[in-house]
């Protein structure tokens, strides 16, 4: 049987017309045998719904903080609307998905982050409030989703067994669960086309790196800004027998199906 492939995909893809082009090759996919789980994010959309209730965004080293009213808008926004309509593309694109959280079948199972510290945010421990970490997943589930040719669609939010709910990083829970799958491949979608020498500069993407390279070109100022967490987190999996992982963006039709098949033609390999 095939090893299953995990695609992550950024709140920034889901809200826009490029989540038609994916589901396309989604299905051209799933139609040569391919067992896909979809995992989404929703972070722009989830600051938007905050402004418009009036509700203030707290940012420490770049994550979000996630008191009680926050989480209500992680609900509303992930596993309501934004997985209610990237399902809704998937069946337009003849796919038969099913949409999921944390507590549906504690398919992510989570604890509530400890006080930490992180570079950046001094040297005090922060509580991110209603932020999880994520301690496993039900994947005898998915297997049962995929042997009656179901495509499961992810929202980031994870639970405990006392049925507490919490706010995971979308990059975290994509990597993890390709990691606890042994994925073929985990393709992380983002706004972006790959990893750039300049970033302002398209034609400068770096087609292939190892870790070791990209350790390096983190090293050298080459890779800034978000693109260092999203690959170090990669990296973090890549040894955990996930095959390869790919950073891709701006997607036109067909180019998904052509990563699968010819590896660093479309955005950033990493091995």
């Amino acid at each position: 049987m095939t090893r299953p492939i995990v695609v992550k995909i950024g709140g920034e893809v889901v809200g826009s017309g490029e989540a038609a082009v994916l589901a396309g090759d989604l299905r051209v996919l799933v139609d040569a045998g391919a067992r896909i789980a979809i995992v989404h994010g929703g972070g722009p959309q989830a600051t938007e719904l905050q402004k418009r209730l009036g509700l203030p965004t707290t940012q420490i080293a770049g994550r979000r903080v996630t008191d009680a009213a926050t989480l209500d808008v992680m609900k509303m926004v992930l596993a309501g609307k934004l997985n209610v309509d990237l399902c809704a593309t998937l069946l337009a694109a003849g796919l038969s998905p099913v949409g999921l959280h944390g507590a549906s079948g504690h398919v992510i199972r989570a604890t509530r982050r400890p006080p930490k510290t992180y570079p950046s945010a001094g040297p005090d421990p922060v509580d991110l409030g209603f932020v999880g970490d994520v301690t496993g997943y039900n994947l005898a589930l998915l297997e049962t989703l995929w042997a009656a040719h179901h495509v499961p669609v992810i929202a980031c939010l994870g639970a405990d067994a006392t049925g507490g709910i919490y706010n995971i990083n979308a990059d975290l829970v994509g990597n993890q669960l390709a990691a606890a799958l042994k994925a073929e491949r985990l393709f992380l979608v983002t706004s972006t086309p790959g990893v750039l020498r300049d970033v302002g500069d398209p034609s400068s993407r770096l087609t292939r790196l190892t870790c070791a390279e990209a350790r390096q070109a983190i090293a050298d100022g080459v890779v800034t800004g978000g693109m260092i967490p999203k690959l170090e987190e990669a990296m973090a999996v890549i040894d955990q027998g996930v095959g390869a992982i790919h950073i891709l963006g701006k997607l036109a039709a067909g180019d998904l199906v052509r990563a699968v098949r010819e590896p660093g033609s479309v955005g950033t390999t990493l091995v």
